[in-house]
């Protein structure tokens, strides 16, 4: 369920300032149980306060915004040693969300989710998956992320599922994951891009050499520039069939422009670099899905991080300098 209609459709002003007549559905999922520190699930309501609905439809976007999902509360605490915190309440959301991108995507228009931790790409992505896999398509995503987020119950060092998501979405994990939207593995490893890792588990390391997965650390994107990698994640991204899925977790950004999450880790994309990347995405007009997560209000400084987070969508959607 999604808390009562809040519905709001934002037109631009002129029909000379339009640059598409492309529809856009945001949806808030204010999900926090995947991550350890409290804050993360007001995010979809920063990113709303910083102007993101009316400043898509600046864009020329006729903007709809479904609210916020509505969520299960814990029926109990989890222990220190869970490896699985939350489990039937962040399967649960994600059963839900899958629905709701799938919804979305039936109607013709392009999903923007708002997290909210990054647990929740495991339902986005399946409803983007479901989507395509009923029109015999395939798809691509592009993961920014300090972190890998393919940790397993058995490698996680915290148990807290937004470290898992994209395991999950690749099919390994819990059933409750793997699963949801009724069907696994989502992705083909050889249509994802992941860009700006600086923090990886050794689990994760295994994982990923075992599947083949295109990272493109932060070491690679200082050798070669944002660019040039840009280009690669996007060509990797694009051999889908259906176009391809942004995932943003604020952490990707170097704490100092983006002190708003609760998983800081130094030297991260900068403030251009990273709308250098999403214009480039912008630009190329494969993206099907765009989805920003881990803005922690409790951390961030005069909602900055939300700021830029709207910005970056903005970018994206094809917002240009000039």
């Amino acid at each position: 369920m999604v808390n009562p209609p809040v519905e709001q459709t934002f037109l631009a002003p002129s029909a000379t300032d339009l640059k598409t007549d492309r529809a856009v559905r945001i949806l808030g999922v204010p999900l926090g149980y995947g991550a350890s520190m409290a804050g993360v699930d007001m995010g979809p309501a920063a990113l709303r306060v910083a102007g993101l609905n009316r400043r898509i439809a600046q864009l020329g976007y006729k903007v709809s915004d479904a609210g916020d999902m509505r969520l299960e509360r814990p029926q109990a605490l989890p222990e220190s040693t869970d490896k699985l915190k939350y489990l039937p309440e962040i399967s649960a959301a994600c059963e839900q969300l899958a629905l709701g991108v799938h919804e979305i995507l039936t109607a013709g228009e392009l999903p923007i989710i708002l997290g909210g931790d990054h647990s929740i790409a495991i339902g986005s992505i399946a409803g983007v998956a479901s989507y395509h896999r009923e029109r015999a398509e395939t798809f691509g995503l592009i993961w920014f992320d300090a972190h890998a987020d393919m940790n397993t119950p058995e490698t996680t060092p915290s148990g807290n599922i937004h470290g898992m998501p994209l395991a999950a979405l690749l099919g390994y994990g819990a059933p409750e994951l793997t699963q949801v939207a009724g069907f696994g593995p989502k992705l083909d490893p050889k249509l994802c891009a992941h860009v700006g890792a600086r923090d990886i588990d050794r689990g994760e390391r295994e994982l990923i050499s075992k599947l083949g997965m295109r990272f493109f650390t932060m070491r690679e994107i200082d050798e070669r520039g944002m660019s040039a990698c840009m280009d690669e994640a996007i060509g990797i991204a694009s051999r889908a069939s259906g176009g391809y899925a942004v995932t943003f977790d604020i952490d990707a950004l170097d704490p100092g422009d983006a002190p708003g999450s609760g998983t800081l880790v130094r030297g991260g994309l900068t403030y251009r670099e990273s709308h250098l990347a999403l214009e480039t995405i912008a630009e190329a007009g494969g993206m099907r899905s765009l989805e920003v997560v881990e803005i922690n209000t409790a951390l961030d400084i005069n909602n900055r991080t939300a700021e830029l987070g709207v910005e970056l969508v903005l970018s994206a959607l094809g917002k240009t300098i000039l």
